[in-house]
């Protein structure tokens, strides 16, 4: 794999790579909170292995990529042109782009906006849901009941990352293993999607003795190692910035997503299971959709718990694409 910056239409991003070969079909891998381009190291060689141009970035905020302080400068169209800045710094015209997390909706977006560029669009864990008539905050704000939804949580700036940085392994460790499919219950009962009043997301984090076999302590060591250098402030600012990107998508109130398009789930992932009204409505959404997998015992990180079964699901559906043929 080939590490390298690349000047996205004046922002640095940092970007890996394999199956660079001359008319390999570009598939640009974006990926979500709290991870970096890292999360794909599985799909990078089996994608060029199979005959495509994998291409994972550091989102801006996250690794070497830019990472600027404003918390408007995080917001869902400056991720699109990050996007096509890459496309072109990488001498393409067009790309099948692929998100997990936050991921998915940049790239569901990325596909909404400029579908001449980004020709068909994978997403995973999260599913395509149109800019709607609510302020995401608004519709955010019943969600947790006494408590606070993780959303909400995490606007205020500097008050998840007073949690977070103090121990980033393990606030990381505490969080990969209770949104995976291998989680225990908190003791409470409660959930870790949201906060007790006056407390913490750690509160409800159970560790294991043992780490799963999706998650080595050398991948656990590459994430902390990252973000002890940059902090989690733009990572956050992803979330701060629901309400402006519902301000800037009205054009697209409830606009479908034409490209052809992938789903895929984890059965396990909390993501996926409030997402379930957003499935339902993929007729309407996302009609030109090839498949729709929900992975039995999947917790959150998909990609990575799932690899083998994630990268079949993937290179069938490419191959299955005109656009890339």
């Amino acid at each position: 794999m080939i590490h390298r910056l690349v000047d996205a239409r004046g922002t640095r991003i940092h970007l890996v790579e394999e199956g660079d070969d001359a008319g390999a079909p570009l598939v640009l891998l974006v990926h979500g909170f709290p991870e970096s381009w890292y999360s794909w190291r599985h799909q990078i060689p089996a994608l060029a292995a199979a005959g495509f141009h994998a291409v994972a970035i550091d989102v801006r905020g996250y690794g070497r990529s830019f990472a600027p302080t404003e918390i408007e400068a995080y917001r869902m169209l400056h991720h699109v042109e990050d996007n096509l800045g890459v496309v072109e710094a990488l001498g393409a015209e067009r790309a099948v782009i692929i998100g997990h997390d936050w991921g998915s909706p940049i790239a569901s977006t990325s596909a909404l906006l400029r579908p001449d560029v980004f020709t068909a669009v994978g997403l995973l864990s999260v599913p395509y849901s149109p800019p709607g008539r609510r302020r995401p905050m608004q519709a955010l704000a019943g969600i947790g009941g006494d408590e606070e939804f993780y959303i909400l949580y995490f606007q205020e700036p500097g008050r998840a990352e007073a949690e977070v940085e103090p121990d980033v392994r393990g606030w990381l460790l505490g969080l990969y293993i209770a949104a995976s499919g291998n989680a225990s219950p908190p003791a409470d009962g409660g959930t870790i999607a949201t906060v007790r009043p006056g407390g913490m997301l750690r509160d409800r984090f159970v560790v294991p003795d043992e780490l799963p076999p999706w998650l080595t302590g050398q991948d656990l060591d590459f994430y902390a190692e990252e973000f002890e250098r940059t902090g989690f402030r733009g990572p956050l600012n992803r979330y701060r910035n629901i309400d402006r990107d519902w301000e800037d998508l009205q054009t697209w109130r409830g606009a479908p997503v034409t490209v052809p398009s992938l789903f895929i789930g984890g059965e396990l992932d909390a993501a996926t299971r409030m997402g379930r009204g957003a499935i339902g409505r993929f007729p309407a959404t996302l009609p030109s959709l090839r498949g729709s997998h929900i992975l039995a015992g999947c917790g959150h990180w998909i990609q990575q718990e799932r690899a083998g079964e994630v990268n079949a699901i993937v290179i069938d559906w490419l191959r299955s694409l005109e656009v890339v043929r």
